[in-house]
């Protein structure tokens, strides 16, 4: 403080902030890596999941549904997996907004859809794959990316099994979904993603323009 206008003042020393006592920082401290441990320790695992726990990065146990404890600060560390979760994958077609009037996307997928038949006709083929985990350790670090191996595994067979048969077999639907579902789960197995196929719908069989749709249909 400087002195005052009368003089009478002088000036006083600059006095440092006291600092809290010792103990009530080394209290602090321990109450944050207290919070931290809880938090970082328990973790729950809803009804249709479980949780794949590692240790330094390896794999060391899986846990069910319900309340569980890991090793604190990262330790070991866990991920949820959904096992009792059915799954879809779309091909030839996409939906973006499911309900009672499905909205369908407008992009082409001929990509996926446009196949060759074993009687070298052309036929646009859209199908769904519904699949879930069953071995969430083989899918979490079986296969680098399961859901990419599941969608190649998914085109490389129907369009395997579509061009076997003409398009009057390709019509008969059930042979093609047992010989595609059949061959897929033979493949994922072997790729070790951890899924397993659960059904094989085909959408539809056409062809791929109203020209052609036309000559089919005459010789149908």
């Amino acid at each position: 403080m400087r002195g005052d206008h009368n003089g009478l003042g002088r000036d006083l020393p600059d006095t440092p902030m006291p600092s809290p006592p010792r103990g009530l920082v080394i209290i602090g401290v321990l109450v944050l890596l207290g919070a931290v441990m809880l938090l970082t320790m328990f973790y729950t695992v809803e009804a249709d999941e479980v949780a794949v726990v590692q240790r330094f990065g390896k794999y060391v146990r899986q846990e069910e549904p319900g309340l569980h404890s890991k090793l604190p600060f990262g330790l070991e560390t866990m991920r949820k997996v959904p096992v009792r979760r059915v799954s879809k994958e779309e091909f030839g077609f996409r939906t973006e907004e499911p309900g009672v009037r499905t909205r369908f996307s407008q992009r082409s997928f001929l990509d996926e859809s446009l196949m060759l038949t074993g009687d070298l006709n052309m036929a646009e083929v859209t199908w769904i794959v519904q699949y879930r985990i069953i071995d969430p350790v083989k899918y979490r670090f079986g296969n680098r990316n399961p859901s990419l191996a599941l969608s190649d595994v998914a085109q490389i067979v129907m369009r395997s099994a579509i061009g076997d048969h003409t398009v009057t077999e390709v019509l008969r639907r059930a042979e093609i979904v047992y010989q595609v579902q059949v061959k897929m789960q033979e493949l994922l197995n072997l790729y070790e993603t951890g899924l397993r196929v659960e059904t094989v719908k085909l959408q539809s069989v056409a062809p791929p323009s109203d020209e052609v749709k036309r000559a089919f249909n005459e010789v149908q």
